[in-house]
């Protein structure tokens, strides 16, 4: 948990392109804030699974490697000490929004999935618009447009 002078911005990683720039965008905006960020990457319980089920500890230790070097890859060696890593079984949106509870800024990144795969499978980053207690920046894929920040009311 954070302190009361203690900015925090999360932000979700999930490896692809647009959580990446998600990444870097929260590193800089910490670095102007001289805040704290807290990446959050979540794993699930595959429904389908041809070979032995791995535990939740296997799931989340995966995670957590992936999640290390994702964050090593994307993040100058500098930046590295302002990082918290965290991991947690559940629904991406869910586990963000979780995490992001006492958050002063969430960041997170779009995919640009169209509107009838959002309909079918639902949008993280639609979600935590939705859903945060705090403001929310949505970094689109590659970096196209400049992000939108919509504060809540």
């Amino acid at each position: 948990m954070n302190s009361p002078s203690e900015h925090l911005i999360v932000v979700g990683v999930d490896g692809s392109p647009a959580s990446l720039a998600a990444l870097r965008w929260a590193v800089d905006q910490a670095r102007r804030t001289e805040a704290t960020i807290a990446a959050v990457m979540a794993w699930t319980v595959p429904e389908l699974y041809d070979w032995p089920m791995p535990t939740a500890e296997q799931l989340d230790l995966a995670t957590k490697n992936a999640l290390h070097d994702i964050v090593r890859a994307a993040v100058p060696e500098d930046d590295l000490p302002r990082i918290r890593q965290r991991t947690a079984g559940g629904h991406p949106a869910e586990v963000i929004l979780d995490q992001a509870a006492t958050a002063d800024l969430l960041v997170v990144g779009h995919r640009g999935t169209g509107t009838f795969a959002r309909a079918l499978i639902g949008s993280t980053a639609r979600y935590c618009i939705d859903h945060a207690s705090c403001p929310v920046v949505v970094i689109r894929e590659l970096g196209t447009g400049s992000p939108r920040l919509r504060p809540r009311t």
